[in-house]
């Protein structure tokens, strides 16, 4: 049995654009063009599809699916092992739900009550469920750097990888009780912060300012990525955002 190219947009939820755009690029052939060249799809590449969907969700790129795709040789162990990933992303994301909820209801004591928000120093309690490998998926809009962590980081441990993690967490945690603090964004604490932030950034690749300022933009322009700093406290994401832009700016100036 097959389909037309616009069933299989209808019944997927991709757009024909990007079936044609997945032919072109060798990722998803049809099963074969008629004479009027419109596509047309069977069984065995409506499969391929849905593992394509799930590798997207599960934040791979394009050419690593390709990857991932070509060097399966078992279907039903391929489809096994991303079962196994959508159970484990469920997981994580029922984990940051509570995370959030929990962060919300704090909020929301310490703004009737006037007390601080206590859960802010106890970053185990804020960021469950935001797991490195999410840090990476974040990083989609910077492929180059994705690709040097990755490699800064083949070879660690688990446990060291989760330190690396943890830090990061706590440096977020620290510029949450700046800001908490009415602390300016340009002020000497909130820049030795964002020095720290571009040290370590240098540590994995030689990053000019301007491609810092970039990273420090998508704090607010990246979903995943503003959506961890507003776990830790609303309005952290534009906070870091105009922190790297001072100090991208006092550099370059």
């Amino acid at each position: 049995m097959e389909w037309p190219i616009a069933e299989v947009a209808r019944m997927s939820g991709v757009t024909a654009r990007t079936l044609r755009h997945y032919d072109e690029t060798g990722l998803l052939p049809p099963a074969r063009v008629d004479a009027n060249g419109r596509r047309h799809y069977g069984g065995r590449e409506l499969l391929r599809l849905q593992q394509i969907l799930v590798l997207r969700a599960l934040g791979l790129g394009l050419p690593d699916i390709r990857r991932v795709l070509d060097e399966q040789v078992d279907e039903v162990e391929a489809l096994r092992g991303h079962h196994r990933r959508l159970l484990a992303e469920r997981d994580r994301l029922d984990a940051l739900a509570g995370t959030v909820s929990r962060t919300i209801a704090g909020l929301e004591r310490s703004r009737k009550d006037g007390t601080p928000m206590t859960s802010i120093n106890r970053p185990e309690n804020l960021f469950d469920g935001v797991r490195p490998e999410t840090y990476l998926a974040s990083l989609r809009d910077f492929p180059g750097l994705a690709a040097d962590i990755e490699r800064h980081t083949a070879g660690s441990s688990e446990a060291r990888i989760e330190e690396g993690h943890r830090a990061r967490t706590a440096q977020m945690i620290r510029l949450a009780e700046l800001m908490a603090a009415g602390t300016p964004a340009d002020a000497v604490p909130v820049q030795a912060e964002i020095d720290a932030q571009y040290r370590a950034l240098r540590q994995v690749r030689p990053a000019s300012l301007e491609e810092f300022r970039a990273i420090g933009r998508s704090c607010v322009g990246n979903e995943p990525w503003r959506a961890a700093y507003e776990a830790v406290a609303p309005g952290l994401a534009a906070y870091q955002r105009d922190a790297v832009e001072a100090y991208v700016t006092a550099r370059l100036g």
